[in-house]
């Protein structure tokens, strides 16, 4: 059996973390939902920066709103090419999202990420996107920063589906998964509501290990490509935790469901690990694993399922135990991942817009216009 499929049956649903215009005119998204079961799409400025700069795929309809528009700004180009694409993913997944009932099925959009300390104009911002993608299965993506949580808590209590971006530890896991609760508790109709916490998980062994590195003992590199999952494992444990028992009873007298756990940035950034590290051993149910297209591939081809979230639970906070030992503050790595991911984003989605700016004139012949 494809090994992509197995991990269905340990309640896991992959999702692609991918999209650009060839994807989904071409067949292809159809054809991963049919044969690998994928179940779901995410995006974000990085992926749009790559989908739209490395190729022609949206020269054609570049060139139609130009002239229609022909003063239209890089920002309303982008917003009208990523609107077509979210919208055709989501009209693909759609069946899906019928067939599990809205748990799957989702495309997801981020909002701009120049708002990530915005809490007001954040929620703005996803109201808007709701009205112009008009698909029950939309989620737009907020980030966990502090600004964000209360946008969240708002916007999930208004039946907006969100997903929950750039959490690297458990404190932000908790900020995020208390926001889900008091917002589903204000919903109107929670049934019609979805969220999933996006978990990264690689960029913390990327940080981790180069600290590890320099400290240079055998206890400290014995570390090396273990703190990710672990750090990951003991989230997972505490979501159990927040949605089982009383609180699990709460959410289902309501018609809520629980607010599964995405584990994001899953692509294996260092060669000397397995390249399908980060879905083996996250595998559980109530999760997502958002899978970049090479890892797709790689798990495809060799991967193997098994229930593991729940294994070594008391090894993984040894783990995290030593790591304090030797000197690495995993508090500092994570508060700094989050914001070198909010950047990251605001640096990608500024790529696009003079990228989008050069196809603008280069189509249109006309003089530059202001990109933002």
């Amino acid at each position: 059996m494809n090994p992509l499929r197995e991990l269905q049956k340990y309640g896991q649903s992959v999702w692609l973390d991918y999209i650009d215009r060839r994807l989904l005119v071409g067949g292809e998204l159809k054809r991963l939902i049919r044969e690998d079961g994928i179940r779901g799409v995410t995006s974000n400025p990085t992926i749009f920066d790559k989908a739209i700069s490395g190729s022609s795929d949206y020269d054609e309809q570049i060139e139609d709103l130009l002239a229609g528009h022909p003063g239209a700004t890089a920002s309303e180009l982008y917003e009208e090419l990523a609107v077509a694409d979210i919208t055709m993913a989501a009209d693909i997944l759609r069946p899906v999202y019928e067939e599990t009932e809205g748990v799957d099925g989702y495309v997801s959009l981020e909002a701009s990420p120049y708002l990530a300390s915005d809490t007001d104009g954040t929620m703005v911002e996803v109201r808007r996107l709701r009205e112009r993608v008009e698909r029950p299965n939309l989620m737009v993506k907020v980030p966990a920063t502090a600004e964000g949580i209360p946008a969240i808590e708002t916007l999930i209590g208004e039946g907006h589906n969100i997903n929950i971006t750039l959490m690297f530890s458990i404190d932000h896991y908790e900020a995020v998964a208390n926001a889900y609760v008091q917002g589903i508790a204000r919903a109107s109709e929670p049934a019609k509501v979805a969220s999933v916490a996006s978990f990264f998980v690689s960029r913390v062994d990327t940080k981790v290990d180069k600290a590890l590195e320099g400290i240079g003992t055998p206890e400290a590199l014995s570390l090396r490509g273990k703190v990710a999952v672990a750090n990951s494992k003991l989230v997972y444990a505490r979501f159990q935790e927040v949605f089982g028992g009383d609180q699990s009873s709460r959410l289902r007298e309501r018609g809520g469901r629980c607010q599964r756990v995405l584990w994001g940035s899953t692509g294996t950034k260092n060669p000397a690990y397995s390249d399908v590290l980060y879905v083996e051993s996250l595998i559980g149910a109530d999760t997502v694993n958002t899978m970049p297209p090479a890892t797709i591939e790689a798990f495809r081809d060799h991967g193997r399922a098994r229930a593991t979230l729940t294994e070594a639970c008391e090894e993984c906070e040894e783990r995290l135990a030593v790591l304090k030992r030797v000197g690495v503050d995993l508090d500092e790595i994570t508060e700094e991942l989050q914001k070198e991911g909010v950047k990251a984003f605001a640096d990608s989605f500024e790529h696009l817009l003079q990228t989008i700016e050069e196809k603008r004139k280069a189509l249109s012949g006309s003089a530059a216009t202001p990109g933002a």
